[in-house]
């Protein structure tokens, strides 16, 4: 193999609509080729340099070490192609395209995509959820554009700026000694059984750094990676669960109460890529956000 040969952007497109798609034929049908098209550039990407990009077992197909890596990197290459484009739209006076947005709450960015759609209706927005550790990961990996998390720790690869805090509050279940009490203390929280996110989640972690701050040990008896699973949780008697407030919407059957001792918020950033942060949708969203907490700033 010739070490100095380039790739063919042809075939890495190709690839790349693979993975993006997750199979050979919506790949051809989004690139608006014929299948085997696809299949002939992807063979002859992987001859070309000796490798194996996709484990294939019958019609289904699933990325080799080698193939994630070069997804990752296939991804940064065709986002920029896109940020190239909205550049010039936006240099043109007309901001179109798509801007994928991921957050670890839904009740955290209603306010922001109404906004953001309002002021600029030929965007189309996507919205995706999960806990901090993955939105952050959809961000490195370039599945994300912007989103939405608990202050990340400081790391020269991000850019971000402040939303303010969101108060963590306990669920129980109507059924509950305290469903009747608007809070309660740390330490009544000792021998509880639990229902928490999984790990990963920033809220279950400053939860129960704020126990282990309190010398208090719960009883976790159920682990569930969906917020609205442990408000389901909660609701058949399972448990105490541990929420966002914003999060905790009215339900007949679950009680959001505080914990009064002890200082228990999420500190949340609105977050993008250093790198990206003058990409013309980014640099949009962010100055909606901006300007909603500038006005709400000031009606209080």
């Amino acid at each position: 193999m010739d070490l100095r040969q380039k790739i063919n952007f042809k075939q890495l497109r190709c690839f790349h609509a693979v993975v993006q798609e997750g199979s050979f034929t919506a790949a051809a049908r989004s690139l608006f080729v014929g299948q085997p098209s696809i299949t002939t550039h992807v063979k002859a990407l992987e001859q070309r340099f000796g490798v194996e990009l996709f484990c294939r077992h019958g019609h289904n197909v699933e990325l080799t070490d080698t193939g994630r890596r070069l997804s990752e990197i296939a991804q940064r290459i065709f986002g920029l192609e896109t940020e190239a484009a909205e550049t010039l739209r936006a240099a043109s006076g007309c901001l179109v395209g798509r801007l994928r947005v991921g957050a670890i709450g839904p009740a955290l960015i209603t306010d922001m995509i109404v906004a953001f759609g309002q002021r600029y209706s030929e965007v189309e927005l996507a919205v995706s959820l999960g806990n901090t550790r993955e939105v952050l990961g959809g961000l490195f990996s370039f599945r994300s554009d912007v989103a939405i998390v608990p202050r990340p720790d400081a790391d020269v690869r991000l850019h971000s700026v402040p939303l303010g805090r969101n108060r963590i509050v306990l669920l129980v279940g109507r059924a509950h000694p305290w469903s009747g009490q608007s809070s309660v203390s740390v330490d009544d929280l000792g021998g509880q059984r639990m229902v928490l996110r999984e790990r990963g989640s920033a809220t279950r972690k400053e939860f129960e750094d704020a126990l282990a701050t309190a010398g208090v040990e719960i009883r976790t008896v159920l682990e569930i990676e969906s917020r609205e699973a442990v408000a389901e949780a909660v609701a058949a008697g399972i448990g105490v669960g541990v929420a966002l407030e914003e999060d905790a919407h009215p339900d007949d059957r679950v009680h959001p109460i505080r914990v009064g001792d002890a200082e228990l918020y999420l500190e949340l950033h609105l977050t993008c890529l250093e790198e990206r942060k003058d990409s013309p949708l980014i640099k949009a969203f962010f100055d909606v956000v901006t300007s909603i907490q500038t006005t709400t700033d000031s009606l209080d």
